[in-house]
């Protein structure tokens, strides 16, 4: 008799037993009837007030002055890159485990994306790696806060202010997350957001700056407000800075009431992640060959996007992470692959030679090597006590049972 379920053995979870993941996106009667009274209001755009209260108190949380609402996470490492005079022949140095978006946000502004790896541990911005690919042409740096980690910003900011290189933090999956008792995004010269509907904050689209220059904060304002100050109503523009090309990036008084109403729980609910994550930690501390993505030396709190479990012990060697997540699946919860790998191998990656370059030979070989052997769960699954203690009892059983592993996987269709 098999002892996995994916070979036909009993089930960690009865499938009449399904373990709690809270519903993501969010959504609530309350909120529901506030947008109601917004829509009522026709107060919808155009800095409104709702727009205006969230940015203030979005900016509070995190502890820096401003915020400037818009779009997306794209268009905010845009507007930030353009605000701090980054353009053709620069280039900007990026974490080779992230988004598209953080890379592309260089070459939208007219410089060129340097890649450089992560650290094995965090899986965030190597600071060595990243110190050996300045040059004289980098005039930016973005780490990125990925997945369940904070990228070391005491390291990465030293070596930023030694070079005289402004940093832009990527907090796309940060939402909430505090380093050394400041809130990401307020430690660079400034803080991106994205609130896409996945994220720990969600508003289907949308995304924040938040910064404490005011100088700035003007110059983001007026990029993605096509050259409108803060407070100019409609029609009565002044003329914009010459050669500050400006787009229409706004977000709408929709998507802020919905992340307003979602902020007054973010503490809490980030408490309630970080709890979870350390008794999953905690549990599966045993396995062997098995470790967690390491969060952030110095945050408290760790912001979650996902958790991440790393299979790299030679006892899996010869099995693909996507068989342990099969099996995982089987047992009654899935851990799915992580949802970024290295940038430049994403089908929607398409820059060509001479348009990026990596920070020292032609790839890199940690993102490389410990991304094809990462799973993860999603941040909503860290809601409930329950669901870690019995995804820690299918990790303990599908790791013991590596020989049916090889098995499955060797009667699968090549």
């Amino acid at each position: 008799m098999a002892n996995l379920a994916i070979l036909g053995g009993a089930r960690v979870v009865p499938e009449n037993q399904p373990l709690y993941v809270r519903p993501w996106p969010p959504r609530d009667e309350a909120t529901a009837e506030k947008l109601k009274e917004l829509y009522m209001s026709g107060q919808w755009s155009f800095n409104s007030p709702m727009e205006q209260e969230f940015e203030n108190e979005f900016a509070k949380y995190h502890g820096t002055k401003y915020a400037i609402f818009m779009a997306n996470g794209t268009t905010t490492l845009e507007c930030s890159l353009a605000a701090l005079g980054v353009g053709p022949g620069d280039e900007v140095i990026v974490p080779a485990l992230t988004w598209m978006a953080t890379a592309l946000s260089a070459f939208y502004v007219g410089a060129n994306p340097v890649i450089v790896d992560i650290d094995p541990k965090t899986l965030c911005m190597d600071p060595a790696a990243m110190e050996a690919a300045i040059t004289p042409k980098t005039k930016a740096i973005i780490p990125v806060h990925v997945y369940g980690s904070t990228a070391d910003l005491e390291k990465i900011l030293a070596i930023a202010d030694k070079h005289g290189i402004p940093v832009v933090e990527d907090c796309a999956h940060m939402q909430g997350g505090f380093w050394n008792g400041r809130g990401v995004g307020s430690w660079g010269k400034v803080g991106s957001f994205s609130f896409q509907q996945s994220k720990t904050m969600a508003s289907g689209e949308g995304g924040i700056c938040i910064t404490s220059d005011p100088e700035l904060a003007e110059k983001i304002y007026l990029l993605k407000h096509i050259g409108y100050s803060r407070g100019v109503k409609q029609g009565q523009a002044r003329r914009a800075p010459e050669g500050l090309i400006c787009h229409n990036y706004r977000a709408t008084a929709f998507q802020a009431l919905i992340l307003l109403e979602q902020l007054k729980g973010l503490h809490d609910l980030i408490e309630t992640y970080g709890k979870h994550a350390r008794l999953l930690t905690d549990l599966t501390k045993d396995i062997p060959g098995l470790r967690i993505q390491e969060p952030g030396r110095l945050a408290n709190p760790q912001g979650y996007y996902s958790f991440h479990f790393i299979f790299d012990g030679e006892q899996y060697d010869g099995i693909d992470v996507k068989t342990i997540n099969a099996a995982c699946t089987a047992e009654g919860l899935g851990i799915p692959n992580g949802t970024h790998g290295p940038v430049y191998h994403h089908p929607l990656f398409n820059l060509k030679p001479g348009q990026f370059r990596f920070g020292t030979g032609n790839n890199c070989p940690v993102c490389e090597k410990i991304f094809p052997r990462t799973l993860g769960v999603a941040h909503q699954v860290l809601t409930d006590e329950n669901t870690m203690i019995k995804l820690a009892e299918i990790l303990h059983k599908v790791t013991s049972n590596l020989d049916e592993l090889r098995q499955y996987q060797a009667a699968q269709p090549k």
